[in-house]
């Protein structure tokens, strides 16, 4: 028999997914700045209180909602990496291709990165966003882990973390196509990946 979710932690979990949608129905008209703490509340159908007790601060949940949103699409990265396993260069490619296309087309992400300073949720991602690297670079981490376990862990963080800073730099501040960008950090890379990740 499965396992089922205890219902404090259900209960929990469908909170936190409902004043992000809410989040996210205000964010598709106004900025962050514009949006307060009790409009999440009223729009979620809860307390202030409820929302505050959760998230402590505006800030935290502005935190939680960028992880969360980075979550929507990253098992699809992840599964660009798995896909390519014979071929590590190939799996940083098609990795940071699908999250540069994905990224571009997201109606939230589009505004936050198009953000001129004023709206409030681009710090989050650049400035202020050590908490979305350090959970993105752990994700990315275990997926490389996951392909080529004889990795040794330092190289593997090392280049995780890198690949997590230059994608939340190219969404930020594009240059090119999310394939010519993503092929140019492939063959920057590709010596250390070769090394690292066992093909040289």
């Amino acid at each position: 028999m499965a396992s089922r979710t205890p219902y404090p932690e259900a209960a929990r979990e469908l909170l936190r997914e409902t004043l992000f949608d809410a989040a996210r129905h205000h964010l598709e008209e106004r900025r962050w700045s514009e949006v307060t703490m009790g409009d999440i509340a009223a729009t979620a159908g809860v307390s202030r209180q409820t929302l505050y007790k959760e998230f402590g601060n505006k800030s935290e949940f502005a935190v939680n909602l960028t992880i969360r949103e980075g979550e929507r699409f990253l098992s699809a990265v992840e599964d660009a990496v798995r896909a390519h396993t014979d071929n590590p260069r190939d799996a940083i490619r098609a990795a940071l291709e699908l999250f540069l296309r994905t990224a571009a087309e997201d109606p939230l992400l589009r505004m936050v990165v198009t953000d001129d300073g004023s709206g409030g949720l681009l710090p989050f991602v650049t400035t202020q966003g050590l908490p979305l690297t350090v959970w993105a670079t752990a994700r990315l981490s275990a997926v490389i882990e996951e392909g080529w376990p004889g990795a040794p862990k330092d190289d593997v963080k090392l280049l995780a973390e890198a690949l997590v800073r230059l994608a939340i730099s190219y969404i930020t501040n594009p240059t090119g196509t999310p394939e010519s960008t993503a092929a140019s950090v492939a063959d920057l890379l590709g010596p250390f990946i070769d090394r690292a990740l066992g093909t040289a």
